[in-house]
């Protein structure tokens, strides 16, 4: 008989993967997993076609490719003013999982402690688990989400070794200010305490709000992995293409890994995403493009009988039904999918302890026909 200690005992099937089948199963429109339901930009599509047409079919560099690099090295400059060197401190990933896993593998080690902000996208606790490190989990709470950063100092010990931030944060749309930015300066001036800022949604933030990215703030850089995808960027989540920025220290661990994990990435993508992304528009305008998605679901929504919190950033808008039932979140998404037809995540998901809050999480970046269609079966409630 084969006998296995599993690393992650309480660990079951994602909740996307949960709620995506059981929409498949009852023919559920899914607001669950956060993908669009409309393609990305046919010029991109003929930027890759073109790459693999010419050939660029081969394994590309273990970083990815130099060209690449150096769009994104000009991005971030142009948005943020820093400088990272395309040669020593930014790789190319497959996806921006694979960027945080890679990351947090590069410098956990057993006893570590990493203090993650919950509800938290579901992928970091288990990751610091597997690597032998502790979660040290801080909640916050609806509507608002607000961190006290002084209640964070009392988390810290000699043994804390990370601080995972996601702003745009998933799944609750909130982002980070300029408070909370000079305040975790303040916190982590003087230790050896690192940072995974998971920025997949940075250029979807809302009402003229500025992104604050950690590549603004020299003394978080030179202690910081910044995560990022062009999955959210480009429309095209099932691409798997992100990337990682991080000065050289940390950068020269990050690739130790990378190039045993995957090694490389897919090439024409590179190709094409290379091409594409020389236009800024590309990803200038994807704040209005979303914030257009947002306000027309919010104004729908309003009609039903939920709450609405408050969504910044990201493409995901929560609401409370608090008012309604008593039912566990996880029931509830349930029914609405078998009951109503429209598939959502139950936030207690994203809560190590799965605290309730009575929250669900529907996902907006979808055509406008499709929002209407699922806010019309959600008013039967």
């Amino acid at each position: 008989m084969i006998s296995i200690q599993s690393k992650l005992p309480h660990t079951g099937i994602s909740i996307f993967s949960v709620m995506s089948k059981l929409a498949e199963e009852h023919h559920a429109i899914n607001l669950s997993q956060g993908f669009p339901d409309y393609d990305c930009d046919p010029k991109l599509l003929n930027f890759v076609t073109d790459a693999m047409q010419k050939g660029y079919n081969q394994y590309a560099p273990m970083p990815g490719l130099p060209a690449l690099r150096e769009l994104i090295a000009e991005k971030v400059s142009y948005l943020y003013g820093a400088n990272y060197h395309p040669e020593s401190e930014i790789t190319i990933t497959s996806g921006g999982t694979q960027a945080i896993f890679t990351a947090l593998s590069s410098c956990i080690s057993s006893g570590d402690e990493v203090i993650i902000f919950e509800p938290a996208y579901d992928c970091y606790a288990p990751a610091v688990k597997l690597l032998g490190g502790l979660v040290k989990p801080y909640e916050l709470s609806p509507p608002n989400y607000e961190i006290d950063w002084e209640m964070v100092k009392k988390l810290f010990t000699a043994n804390t070794k990370m601080i995972i931030l996601n702003s745009p944060q998933n799944p609750t749309g909130c982002v980070l200010s300029e408070k909370d930015i000079k305040a975790l300066i303040k916190l982590t001036k003087n230790t050896d305490v690192l940072i995974l800022s998971d920025e997949v949604y940075e250029h979807i933030i809302f009402d003229d709000n500025k992104h604050q990215s950690i590549a603004l703030y020299p003394e978080l850089r030179e202690r910081s992995f910044i995560t990022a995808s062009f999955g959210k960027l480009l429309h095209a989540t099932g691409w798997k293409m992100g990337y990682c920025l991080a000065p050289e220290l940390l950068m020269k661990e990050f690739k130790k890994v990378h190039q045993f994990n995957v090694f490389s990435v897919n090439t024409p993508m590179q190709v094409g995403i290379t091409n594409y992304l020389k236009d800024k528009e590309t990803y200038l305008g994807l704040s209005d493009f979303f914030q257009k998605k947002r306000d027309f679901f919010r104004s729908l929504l309003v009609e039903t009988r939920f709450k609405l919190l408050p969504c910044n950033g990201s493409y995901f808008q929560c609401v409370s039904y608090a008012n309604l039932n008593e039912e566990k979140d996880t029931d509830m998404a349930i029914r609405l999918i078998k009951e109503y037809g429209v598939a959502s995540i139950p936030v207690s998901a994203f809560y190590t302890k799965s605290t309730d809050h009575r929250i669900l999480r529907f996902c907006f970046a979808k055509k406008q026909e499709t929002l209407e269609k699922a806010v019309e079966r959600l008013m039967k409630l």
